[in-house]
């Protein structure tokens, strides 16, 4: 990434620029942070707009006029410079994602956001005409949005030049045509509209400017419409999942600009009456995921293969570290923490991927799965089957779809003993779990899940499935419900849900819901599942097992303190390994191994910086055959014997992040689908340079890696059937065999 500069250098003004995060009208915007540490996003005019005749003037005018304005939904200027070579504007560090790409990535916004959205600009553009002032350039690309609401950035730097001056009226037809946008996913069909919006939100499209509705009429419109507010986060946990990952990689950025060991995290930003902030968690949870010292923090290794007192795996505090008891010594323990000891990392680095096919389709996929001979391609339009050899089609097409497919917190697909299943729909019915046959592609069984729950004559909850998975004859639905009873409350932990579904039939056959079920890992085998949950503000987590056997009953139970990072729903951040379950605890550097069965620990291994900075360890995983565990921290990805936690190699990334930050796996950011899966004998994982890696289980080393230049914004989907990885990318379909050269 080029950053402007003296020297094309990292830093513009007093700011280092740690990454890019969009273009607005022609400009960059950068997070960026100062000497002092305070994280703050600069916009650095682009050539073509500061050579044009009267701009810096009217920049200059516009910033001394932004710093006067104040309000909820506005970023606060704090300094700029009209008169550089590149004219900058920084103002405070807005921690979300660009209206545009949330659409572009997860689809149009629902109705309760929608509304949000509406009301958020609204008082935006109230502020700035009550102030005199225009923005002249709202639109998709200078809306942020945040876990409190929108914000409106970008001022004073995308008005027209050369033409009429914007005037307030220009304003609000701009305000009405991003929510088209984000009702509509891009296309100006005002029929996407809900009803709540669409007389206001058409009338700010008229062509007549007068007729248009002013900001404050669409507060007022808004505010008496008395409908209620969202019952959850306004933002859907996909998207909620995607701030965090980019949060994280600005937190890995901006510790490896600072070089002082710290993990720099933007203040956090409360919309007024909100009560607190969920950002406090996702900054939490993403900061965590950042490996600290400068850039990838060299690993060192204190193990323990002894339980803790009482045979329980509640970890060390944040003070304390592992400690064997007086005459143990395991060889996990044996090294000690000094720097120069443990295994020597190896930088990941191969040649370019051969592919065995590679095919373009019709309509972009939505999800994956494969079996060594089949690959299931969903899209938004129908089901195919792909023979995994050839790439070709297999079996005729199924109309069952999946719209919003596999993300960073959903993997609405699995495969088992030559089956497949899917969260699906079909034209006539929605909020389906089905089963097809690999050998056929036809199906089994489809089994409909219903979507809200009714009491006393009324709904009472909405379910949401978050993903599907296996073991033996048993399919288990997992997710989220939110309660329909106006109480949600950002202090109110998540309740989650455990559905079992025959395998053989789909008939339901137990389910099991609480607020200590947020995410939920199926092992491949036997007949314990394992649940973990936690509330926000850093109160201790918990993990505990699940007896599938007696239909869904409790069983034992571990603390586990600092946990806040198992407060995301979705995917598991634990793993099973050989009769053990394995999961992050102590304060988040430690990986813990208990026996599946009792919960009493086996052996413990905590992850150090060798510069002494705290890590925080990512989502672990396991080998086919159980042997080795596999635990990302950052830019490192250890392997450990899963018998007693002894290290057996540590392969690092090298290079810059697509955000221009330290590269780090994905599986470290802890919210995470299958960004790391594995064969018989290779590795596969993705990391923030859009890099997939086949890695040699036994030696650490790269075999190959895969990157391609023309993949989405969000990245390829890919998954491992058998010996190979297949990746489907836009409309392009592609497989590598494991060992390709």
């Amino acid at each position: 990434m080029d950053h402007p500069g003296a020297g094309g250098t990292h830093r513009i003004g007093p700011y280092t620029l740690l990454g890019r995060q969009s273009t607005v009208g022609g400009s960059d915007v950068f997070a960026a942070r100062t000497d002092d540490g305070l994280l703050v996003t600069v916009t650095v005019v682009g050539p073509g707009l500061a050579a044009e005749p009267g701009f810096r003037d009217r920049f200059r005018a516009d910033v001394e006029a932004a710093r006067t304005l104040s309000g909820p939904f506005l970023v606060p200027v704090l300094a700029a410079d009209a008169d550089a070579p590149a004219p900058w504007l920084a103002t405070g560090f807005t921690a979300g994602l660009p209206l545009r790409r949330v659409v572009d990535r997860h689809g149009p916004l629902p109705e309760p956001a929608l509304r949000v959205l509406a009301d958020g600009l609204a008082r935006a553009l109230a502020a700035l005409h009550a102030a005199g002032r225009v923005h002249g350039g709202l639109g998709p690309d200078s809306v942020m949005l945040t876990m409190d609401g929108p914000r409106v950035t970008a001022l004073g730097l995308t008005g027209p030049t050369g033409g009429p001056a914007p005037s307030p009226t220009d304003d609000m037809f701009d305000l009405g045509s991003t929510v088209l946008y984000a009702a509509s996913g891009g296309e100006p069909d005002t029929g996407a509209l809900p009803g709540s919006l669409r007389d206001v939100i058409g009338g700010c499209l008229y062509p007549d400017p007068p007729d248009r509705p002013t900001a404050e009429q669409l507060v007022e419109y808004l505010r008496r419409q008395n409908l209620p507010a969202p019952a959850a986060c306004w933002l859907s946990p996909a998207v909620t999942a995607d701030m965090a990952a980019a949060t994280a990689a600005v937190g890995s950025a901006s510790a490896g600009a600072g070089g002082r060991g710290t993990v720099l995290r933007p203040p956090p930003v409360n919309a007024a009456g909100a009560g607190v902030s969920r950002r406090k968690l996702l900054i939490g949870l993403a900061g965590g995921a950042a490996v600290l010292g400068g850039t990838a923090a060299a690993l060192a290794f204190t193990g323990d293969p002894s339980p803790t007192p009482g045979g329980r795996a509640g970890g060390p505090g944040p003070t304390t570290r592992p400690a064997p008891p007086p005459g143990v010594r395991s060889p996990a323990a044996s090294a000690s923490p000094s720097p120069t000891d443990g295994p020597e990392a190896l930088v990941l680095t191969g040649p370019d991927a051969v592919k065995a096919w590679s095919g373009a389709g019709k309509h972009a996929p939505t999800c994956l799965e494969a079996s060594d001979k089949v690959v299931m391609v969903v899209t938004d339009t129908a089901t195919s089957f792909l023979d995994a050899a050839t790439g070709k089609s297999r079996f005729p097409q199924l109309n069952t779809v999946n719209e919003y497919g596999t993300s960073s917190s959903e993997y609405p697909t699995a495969y088992a003993d030559g089956v497949f299943y899917l969260l699906c729909d079909t034209p006539g019915r929605s909020g389906l779990l089905a089963a097809f046959d690999a050998a056929s592609g036809k199906a089994k069984w489809a089994t409909r899940m219903a979507e809200v729950e009714s009491g006393g004559g009324k709904s009472t909850a909405m379910y949401r499935s978050t993903y599907v998975a296996v073991a033996g004859n048993t399919v288990y639905v997992c997710g989220t419900m939110t309660l329909l009873d106006g109480k949600f409350s950002t202090e109110s932990p998540t309740t989650g849900y455990i559905r079992a579904f025959d395998a053989r039939t789909g008939k339901g056959l137990w389910r099991v819901k609480g607020t200590d079920i947020n995410n939920v890992l199926v092992p491949p085998t036997g007949s314990r599942l394992l649940a973990t949950s936690s509330v926000p503000a850093r109160k201790p987590g918990r993990v505990q097992m699940i007896d599938a056997g007696r239909r869904g009953a409790r069983g034992w139970k571990v603390s586990v303190p600092y946990g806040g990072f198992y407060f995301t729903t979705g995917w598991p951040l634990t793993c099973y390994a050989a009769g053990l379950f394995l999961f992050a605890g102590g304060d988040g550097d430690t990986l813990f191994a208990v026996d599946a069965a009792t919960g009493s620990e086996k052996w413990h291994q905590r992850f150090e910086s060798r510069s002494g900075d705290q890590v925080r360890i990512g989502a672990p995983f396991a080998g086919l055959d159980g042997a080795t565990v596999y635990v990302p921290v950052g830019s490192d990805l250890a392997a450990l014997a899963t018998a007693d936690g002894t290290p057996r190699w540590v392969a690092r990334l090298d290079g810059a992040s697509e955000t221009g930050g330290s590269n780090m796996f994905n599986a470290s950011l802890r919210v995470s689908g299958k960004s790391a899966q594995c064969s018989a004998d290779t590795v596969f994982a993705t990391d923030s340079a859009k890099t997939l890696w086949a890695i040699d289980a036994a030696t650490g080393r790269a075999r190959w890696r895969y990157s391609d230049p023309g993949q989405p914004d969000v990245g390829f989907l890919w998954t491992v059937g058998g010996d190979h990885v297949f990746i489907a990318s836009h409309l392009t379909m592609t497989a590598i065999a494991a060992h390709a050269r």
